[in-house]
């Protein structure tokens, strides 16, 4: 689509799966991007939904600077600018609003709004996008529903996210409008309770081949 943000694809085809981490402690978030880093996957989407995940980034991207470090459940105007001064190179939400749209814009942040119908997807066209999270994407239609959208919506891309595991990436990587999924296997709350970050890392390897 003629405008599109390039900077979206060129994030979401660094790796074929985005972990998506929800952090509580500053000094596990750094170990966590560490360990899916040293695994293969550069791009980590860190979810607004405790009280540190801003500091969080902002310690993640201090740790690793090579990687990508992104916010998601971004859900206002507010948490869009504090992304952007957390460091964050990217914001992910699970729905979008006109509001939203344009608060990524003034923050000359690489937005991926998320969308599970297709009139929020000709809303997001009609803001300049051509690609978004596909959101909650097994409980929304899953594969079946990103094959039936490959005809109208010929030129978009997705990051599918929400119910996808390990062993059904593949499913959707394997199809022409997907460019990588989202996932939170690699970053269970039993890993980190036992703050076991060699199998963050080897989830992550394991991960960061699933295209193949």
């Amino acid at each position: 689509m003629s405008g599109a943000d390039p900077r979206v694809r060129a994030v979401l085809k660094l790796a074929p799966v985005i972990p998506v981490f929800t952090p509580d402690d500053i000094d596990d978030a750094v170990q966590v991007a560490q360990a899916l880093f040293r695994g293969g996957l550069p791009v980590i989407e860190v979810t607004l939904r405790t009280p540190r995940a801003l500091e969080a980034i902002k310690a993640m991207v201090e740790a690793v600077p090579d990687a990508v470090i992104g916010a998601g459940t971004v859900l206002d105007v507010a948490q869009m600018q504090a992304v952007k001064q957390a460091g964050g190179r990217f914001a992910v939400s699970p729905g979008a609003t006109p509001r939203l749209y344009a608060a990524a814009r003034d923050a000359d942040l690489p937005y991926l709004p998320g969308v599970a119908t297709g009139s929020e997807l000709i809303v997001g066209l009609e803001h300049g996008l051509d690609t978004f999270k596909f959101f909650p994407a097994v409980q929304a239609g899953g594969a079946a529903m990103l094959s039936a959208w490959h005809g109208p919506f010929g030129d978009v891309r997705f990051c599918p996210t929400g119910g996808i595991s390990a062993q059904t990436a593949s499913q959707f990587l394997h199809m022409p409008n997907v460019l990588c999924v989202g996932g939170s296997w690699l970053t269970t709350a039993a890993l980190m309770q036992t703050r076991d970050w060699d199998s963050v890392e080897r989830l992550a390897r394991e991960a960061a081949v699933l295209a193949g």
